[in-house]
């Protein structure tokens, strides 16, 4: 985390890790959001043609139509409910749809702050997140959601009858298959955390309990109403979810402390075999280089004469002639 921070937000000083100036990183920013909204605007009109041509509005009724009846409709209590509400699904559609492209965006501005293997492990939990919340819709749809309405029909059927506004019935199933389907994202973001070294498999073990209490709350939230064995039954998959995020975090951290193991084996021979800077000997006389002048005290010791150099004239004999 702190590598991102200061590859993303230090920019603003001179900061060696930065890869461009402030405003260069604001005009990334900017296009890369109206990538964004431009994958958003298409989508939405896949999403819309999706709705018109290819009965999408349908596929989303065939849950209640499996407890209700094939002929069941849903009543619309505006003129304009029914084009309306077509609208907040083609949305819902287009931001499944755009997800890739804003999950990419996302990534082309992230990736500059993280290091190589932090990379290759990240872009596959992309692919990893797509695959999990595409099973996370398709339990909802062909599991959950057949039971939870199925439950809600049988219970207090003896004292009021089963009449469903399209509002709310659509809201509530679209509710559901985008829990469920954000839910199953929970290894991916065990992942990605792992990878950047925030969590620990240890922490994530400590934390069992406490899991296992947030995933009965979170599964008691998602589904509404008097459903416990509902509940009960949403209990289970996130938390082997929660568990497969375990697996996920020490795969991550082994590698971790593999390549850790490496680089210190790899540095500690050379720490061994490095030679240790010997002092030289005090009695060690340097050659003599062409700046060499002559050093009294190191050409004839301590308390003794300078030898003469070959041009010094020659002393007096004892007698005294030259």
């Amino acid at each position: 985390m702190k590598r991102l921070r200061d590859g993303l937000l230090a920019r603003v000083k001179d900061n060696p890790k930065a890869e461009m100036p402030f405003l260069d990183h604001l005009e990334e920013m900017r296009w890369r959001i109206l990538w964004s909204l431009l994958a958003l605007v298409l989508g939405f009109a896949a999403g819309f043609f999706l709705v018109i041509y290819f009965d999408a509005m349908g596929i989303l009724l065939a849950p209640g139509r499996g407890v209700l009846g094939e002929d069941w409709l849903p009543q619309a209590l505006a003129p304009n409910e029914n084009f309306f509400f077509a609208l907040k699904v083609a949305i819902v559609i287009s931001i499944v749809l755009a997800s890739p492209t804003l999950a990419y965006q996302a990534w082309q501005f992230l990736s500059p702050a993280l290091e190589k293997r932090e990379k290759r492990a990240i872009v596959p939990s992309l692919y990893l997140g797509l695959v999990l919340f595409t099973a996370g819709v398709a339990m909802a749809y062909f599991i959950v959601l057949p039971f939870y309405l199925g439950f809600m029909v049988d219970f207090g059927s003896d004292y009021m009858t089963q009449d469903w506004t399209a509002n709310h019935y659509f809201s509530e199933v679209i509710k559901l298959l985008l829990a469920i389907g954000f839910i199953f994202e929970l290894p991916v973001v065990i992942l990605v955390l792992s990878v950047l070294g925030i969590v620990t498999p240890r922490f994530l073990r400590t934390k069992r309990r406490h899991a296992i209490v947030a995933s009965t709350i979170l599964a008691a939230l998602i589904s509404p109403g008097d459903a416990i064995t509902l509940t009960i039954f949403m209990v289970a998959p996130i938390f082997l979810l929660y568990e497969f995020s375990i697996v996920l975090s020490v795969l991550v951290w082994r590698k971790r402390d593999a390549r850790d193991r490496q680089a210190e084996s790899a540095a500690a021979p050379d720490e061994a075999t490095a030679p240790e800077d010997a002092a030289a000997p005090e009695d060690t006389v340097a050659a003599p280089t062409p700046y060499d002048h002559g050093d009294p005290a190191r050409q004839g010791g301590a308390g003794e004469p300078a030898s003469p150099g070959p041009d010094a004239p020659e002393p007096p004999d004892a007698d005294g002639e030259e």
